[in-house]
This record gives C-alpha cells, structure tokens and sequence, in this order.
C-alpha cells in the first residue's frame, strides 16, 4: 500500500511539474511574440498579454505545491536549529499545522472567488475568467497534499545544533 501511494505521490508531481512548466515556457511565448507584434510588426497581439498573466499565475500556483513537496516553503532554520531534535520536530509539528490552516482557509476563498467569477469572462481570451481564478484552489489543493506527504516522510536533514 505504501508503495503504490509513493508511486502515486511520483507521478502526480511530476504532473504538476510538467504542467508548471509548460504555463511558464507558454507565458514566455506569448510575451515574446507580444514584444514582436507590438515592436516589430506594429500590430499589438489582443490575446498574448492576458495569456501571459494567466499561465503566469497557473505556474505559480502549481510552484508553490511543487515547493512544498520538497519542504521549501517550511523552514523555520534558526529556530530550528536552536532547538533539541525533539523539540524541533515538534516545532515541524506546529509549522504544519499554521501552514494547513492557512492553506484550508486559501483554498475556501479560492473556491469563492472562482465561483463568483464564472459569469465573468475575458474579452481577449474569451473564456471564463473563473478558468484563471481556478489555479488558487487547484494549487492550494496540491500544496496540501504536497506539505502532508513532505511531513509524513519525516525530518529529512540532520540537525544542526548551534551554539
């Protein structure tokens, strides 16, 4: 059982890796082609700008799980490194919890404001723009899986005492 869900944990970031990717070399793209259209062509492209922002936003959303996969986004160092083993896995233990917290409560208002936006669309792209505000709840969804199973694999590097 704690293989195949390693297996899952695998494949499902290195899903989202390639997804964040991909919205990134997009939104390199279409800034590209933004600058050659207005500059050299001397037509401004309508859709590449609100492209750009949009796979910007989705990369970054799906970063920060990616981040948090790996414990990135939860180090608390100096502190860390102050405390006895113990007492800093316990310290893990709290950093988690606050980081959970936050994460339920960014996901509660992603899924509001995606669902309050879904009449809205916009002009250049024209889809939805609840498709854009979705990459909050999508990746705050990811991060919490992401900070659980970096949490459920355990203290990774060894203490540093310092002092």
């Amino acid at each position: 059982m704690l293989r195949w869900l390693t297996v899952l944990d695998k494949a499902l970031f290195r899903l989202v890796s390639w997804a964040a990717q991909a919205f990134l070399w997009s939104a390199v793209a279409a800034g590209f082609y933004q600058v050659l259209a207005r500059f050299v062509l001397r037509s401004p492209s309508a859709w590449s700008e609100a492209w750009t922002r949009a796979a910007i936003i989705w990369a970054v959303m799906l970063g920060v799980a990616l981040a948090f996969r790996v414990g990135a986004m939860l180090s608390v160092d100096l502190l860390h490194n102050l405390l006895a083993p113990r007492k800093a896995r316990w310290l893990e233990h709290g950093v988690l919890c606050i980081v959970v917290g936050f994460l339920l409560f960014l996901l509660w208002i992603g899924v509001q404001m995606t669902w309050r936006v879904r009449f809205q669309s916009t002009p250049s792209l024209g889809v939805s723009i609840s498709w854009i505000y979705a990459a909050i709840p999508t990746g705050t969804a990811l991060s919490l899986v992401a900070a659980v199973a970096y949490w459920i694999e355990g203290p990774r590097r060894a203490h540093r005492r310092t002092l």
